[in-house]
């Protein structure tokens, strides 16, 4: 007799890890569970030889459980459960199985469904759906259909099979979450794009303004603008929209195309802001505003009118002295009909800075806000460099501390024409491994200079090419030296000198061939000719060396970017 018991409880037994190899497999075939959950809750009821069978999961955050899988002769899908109460929600709430072998004389059974349905409920086994956070719902199972209770033996079991369907909905919920962070960042990275796509390209040769955005997050609220008016002058818009996420940048993307629309016809200042906040005000913003300053300049820099919108003081800054110009009305998008008054500023050797709160909320060593006074000490500090040199040593102060909102500066005030900037500055030993190095940084220095990227990318190719036959051929195998490459801007054109101390070579002999007949390390000639405006070769005064020259013009406004970091 106990021998036929032995057999039969190992009978059992491999049923039970079949049946859980066959279960797991299923479960692991497809990440979208709710035909595959239905599919499983209707093979375990079988397999537990019970009437009816569900899955409970656990809502976030309301303390619920609700039946989101059942099969037997009533569909309770959607039933709630408060956690705590009834079998399942003690399971869940204990995180341990429950055996009810009398349901009409348990308190734990709730028999009101009973009543409701017609079905009786005679017996029932519930098991946690347990993860390594906790459990995250119950699997129930109703009523043996042989007319017993379920065992202990039972419970073990359901336990078991528990295990692979907790970690399938566990890895569905997992991948869910991937899915939608991959999409929130897809939506991210092209509402940064289109941000970005509205800052407008850094102008030199004594252009008045200069501009810089340092966003706190991935999208930033603030933005500025410049642009030409028909009169000669020139229209400026520095904004910060309430609010983050996606649909604050949204918003600033409509408000900086209005403010750009608007100010594009010459409108004065507070005219300019009244109509934009009319337009704002006539759809609804949700609670959303936008604070904003806007002004004209004319072509030196001298003569300023600005008007603002609930936009911090602007401040002139003149041999050591601050003269503040207050925001004339509230922000827009909030109250119609508002006006808004404009001041006008004489700006014959002074600066005009425009800036969004983000400035003077950037929070210092103690945690404390640096507040206005916090902004002209680090006006004050860097008053002695140039305007370009100055802002960025502005950013690179602030990055050290701790930015708390989105932070945009417009500087306002007559630029000195300088002479070339020079962008890359750099010695390297001619050997081929050396080049990935300075494609790397060539390449940075051109994305600093606001290239845009398909130009940069030509330019980077024809400055490596160039630089291997440098390699190759000047010094050639079994000879050492160096190489110097110095990249500089000036004006609308640049510059790219490659030196080195190799024997000199006859610039009549370096002749293009067709770019079909080359291959690489050997497309420098071909490649300078159809990218590059003009290029010559020459020997160093010297007499060993030589010294490559090309030039790339890029037009007035340079495809050359504004400041941003």
């Amino acid at each position: 007799m106990a021998a036929v018991q032995a057999r039969l409880a190992a009978h059992s037994e491999a049923r039970a890890l079949v049946f859980l190899a066959d279960l797991s497999a299923a479960l692991a075939v497809s990440l979208d569970l709710r035909q595959t959950l239905s599919e499983a809750v209707r093979r375990i009821a079988e397999f537990m030889d019970a009437e009816a069978a569900s899955l409970f999961l656990l809502t976030e955050g309301e303390g619920m459980l609700e039946c989101r899988v059942c099969v037997g002769p009533i569909d309770i899908a959607g039933l709630r459960i408060p956690l705590g109460q009834g079998v399942v929600g003690r399971c869940v709430a204990e995180n341990a199985s429950q055996i009810v072998a009398d349901a009409a004389s348990d308190e734990r059974v709730d028999r009101s469904n009973d009543s409701d349905t017609g079905f009786i409920t005679r017996s029932l086994l519930c098991a946690p759906l347990s993860t390594a956070n906790g459990p995250i719902g119950a699997l129930e199972v109703v009523n043996k259909r042989s007319g017993g209770t379920f065992s202990a033996e039972d419970a073990e079991i359901l336990r078991l099979v528990a295990a692979p369907t907790s970690l399938a909905i566990n890895n569905a919920r997992m991948a869910h979450e991937l899915v939608q962070q991959a999409r929130m960042k897809r939506e991210f990275d092209l509402a940064r794009r289109m941000q970005k796509s509205l800052l407008p390209k850094r102008r030199r040769d004594g252009f008045p303004l200069l501009g810089m955005n340092l966003p706190a997050h991935e999208i930033s609220g603030d933005f500025y603008d410049y642009f030409d008016l028909a009169d000669g002058r020139i229209g400026f818009v520095i904004g910060d929209v309430s609010g983050k996420g996606l649909d604050a940048a949204l918003l600033m993307v409509r408000a900086a195309s209005l403010l750009r629309w608007v100010g594009k016809e010459g409108t004065p200042p507070s005219e300019w802001l009244a109509r934009v906040n009319e337009e704002l005000c006539q759809t609804s913003l949700e609670g959303r505003f936008v604070c904003a300053l806007v002004g004209h300049c004319d072509r030196n820099g001298e003569q300023v009118e600005i008007a603002a919108a609930g936009f911090p003081p602007a401040l002139r800054y003149k041999d050591g002295e601050f003269t503040e110009y207050l925001s004339g009305g509230a922000p827009l998008g909030i109250l119609p009909g508002m006006s808004f008054e404009a001041s006008r500023i004489d700006l014959r050797g002074a600066s005009l800075y425009c800036f969004s709160d983000g400035l003077t909320d950037v929070r210092d060593a103690q945690r404390q806000t640096i507040g206005a006074e916090g902004v002209r000490a680090l006006i004050q500090r860097h008053a002695g460099a140039s305007a370009e040199p100055r802002l960025r040593g502005m950013f690179t102060e602030l990055k050290h501390l701790r930015l708390v909102d989105d932070t945009t500066l417009l500087l306002v005030e007559r630029m000195q024409v300088q002479g070339p900037e020079v962008l890359l500055k750099r010695r390297f030993p001619a050997q081929a491994e050396q080049m990935r190095d300075i494609r790397t940084r060539l390449r940075s220095a051109l994305d600093d200079a606001g290239v845009e990227s398909a130009l940069r990318d030509q330019l980077v190719l024809v400055v490596d090419e160039a630089c291997c036959n440098v390699i190759r051929h000047a010094y050639g195998p079994g000879q050492s030296g160096d190489i110097d490459l110095r990249v500089s801007r000036d004006g609308a054109a640049l510059e790219f000198v490659i030196s080195d101390t190799a024997p000199a070579v006859d610039p009549a002999t370096v002749k293009a061939k067709p770019l079909g007949e080359c291959r690489s390390g050997g497309l420098g000639v071909a490649l300078m000719e159809q990218v590059m405006d003009e290029w010559s070769l020459c020997g160093l005064p010297c007499g060993c060396g030589n010294r490559l020259t090309m030039r790339k013009r890029i037009g007035d406004r340079g495809q050359v970017g504004e400041i941003r970091e």
